[in-house]
């Protein structure tokens, strides 16, 4: 699978000779509305097998294998030149597939209002064949153990036909917020945790769900331990149902790290406890906040990296945003809020605007800026090709179970016709 960006006067059709590849298979691979509307800056997935690279200046064969996990000698022999002859500046390079790793992938979805929509349904439809778990958000916990369930519509049906399995995702939501006094209310309650397991197993056999997601946050540092104790109690009776148990972690590069949503969450005691977590590694740049990337790449491998000082790599799947955001400037803290996009229609934007895509090498996030027609400036930070592809590169690098998308019915073909190609997705 190659990525080609686009520059200036490339049309699809002169990138599809390049490459030997149908101009159809290019529009399908990327959800390209309009074949004559590509953006300068713009990343493409061209359905390839292996990929090609252009020799950069100090470039060797050993250097190029190295760069890429393949022996020089093979390098040598697919591309039918001497092992040690000096390589030209612009030479491309054929590089075969890698074997390709086992992961696991687990996506949210989120039914609106109260109901399941058509273009829901579709998403989850045609992403579960790339999925491990299915996780409908979410049950809402009461403050007596009790639970608000989501409509399901057709979730289940669809995960079991993809042999995917559904996640119960469990939450102390309340009026659209997490509550600190909710999960206070039932982790500082056996009662109330009594009657939330029974509830859960109850649901979990009336539904047929495979894992138990507890996605408790903002909970009072002093109920961490609390949490923790709650954790081996679900484990206990969750487990012999056959279950697996999992919980959603903020973003956390220290143990003592302050703050509300951090605080209660103890990674150690987690990794020990739960089958595995999801990291919540995005929402840098968010809504409310200054413009940046969502997910850049070296916040990521930090909390990532703490994360393995706590737990086996086995145990953490890496979270990942499947929007961007356009900011209104100048941000003023506490004023408009940024508006949500999904990736293609970002790149929608920008060719709207007449704006070139431009690529922030530090972050691994492409972003662009352009001004409304009432004069206001904005600037987009998303996702493509290439910022995914370094989420990619950083999963099999540090060995990770696997990835954890918030959340389908955003469009972005890009992410799941790269997952497909390099890693063989785990099913039940």
């Amino acid at each position: 699978m190659q990525i080609h960006v686009v520059q200036e006067g490339q049309s699809l059709y002169g990138i599809s000779q390049a490459y030997s590849v149908s101009m159809e298979d290019i529009i399908d691979a990327n959800e390209i509305v309009d074949p004559n509307n590509l953006v300068i800056g713009q990343s493409l997935v061209i359905p390839i097998v292996g990929s090609f690279y252009w020799v950069q200046p100090g470039d060797s064969l050993y250097s190029i294998g190295q760069r890429f996990g393949i022996p020089a000698q093979r390098l040598a022999e697919v591309n039918q030149i001497p092992l040690e002859t000096p390589l030209n500046v612009g030479l491309r390079l054929y590089i075969p597939p890698r074997p390709k790793t086992e992961i696991e992938v687990n996506a949210y979805i989120e039914p609106l209002g109260g109901t399941v929509s058509e273009n829901l349904i579709e998403s989850a439809r045609s992403r579960a064949p790339y999925l491990t778990y299915l996780a409908p958000f979410s049950y809402e916990l009461n403050r007596d153990g009790t639970l608000s369930a989501p409509p399901l519509n057709d979730f289940p049906s669809i995960a079991q036909a993809n042999n995917a399995g559904l996640m119960m995702v469990i939450t102390n939501l309340e009026e659209g917020a997490f509550s600190a006094e909710v999960g206070a209310a039932v982790l500082t309650n056996e009662t109330a945790q009594d009657t939330l397991l029974n509830n859960i197993i109850e649901e979990v056999r009336r539904v047929g769900y495979q894992d138990v997601h507890f996605d408790f946050e903002y909970l009072r540092v002093e109920d961490r331990e609390r949490y923790n104790q709650f954790l081996r109690k679900a484990v206990n009776r969750l487990r012999p149902e056959g279950l697996l148990v999992s919980t959603a972690l903020a973003p956390k590069t220290r143990a003592d790290q302050p703050g509300q949503w951090y605080e209660a969450h103890d990674y150690r005691a987690h990794g020990e406890i739960v089958d595995f977590v999801v990291l919540m590694t995005y929402e840098w740049g968010y809504s409310g906040g200054p413009p940046m990337a969502v997910s850049p790449i070296g916040p990521v491998r930090e909390v990532i990296e703490y994360a393995l000082t706590e737990m086996p790599a086995d145990k953490i799947m890496m979270g990942q945003n499947l929007y961007g955001y356009d900011w209104t400037l100048p941000y003023v803290p506490g004023g408009e809020f940024a508006a949500a996009l999904s990736p293609n229609r970002a790149v929608q934007l920008a060719y709207q605007q007449d704006v070139p895509i431009q690529y922030d090498t530090e972050a691994q996030a492409p972003f662009f800026e352009y001004v409304d027609d009432e004069g206001a400036e904005h600037v987009v930070w998303f996702e493509d090709a290439r910022s995914i592809q370094a989420k990619f590169d950083l999963i099999k690098e540090l060995g990770l179970r696997g990835i954890s998308y918030w959340k389908l019915g955003l469009p972005f073909s890009q992410n799941w016709t790269l997952l497909a190609d390099q890693f063989d997705i785990k099913k039940f």
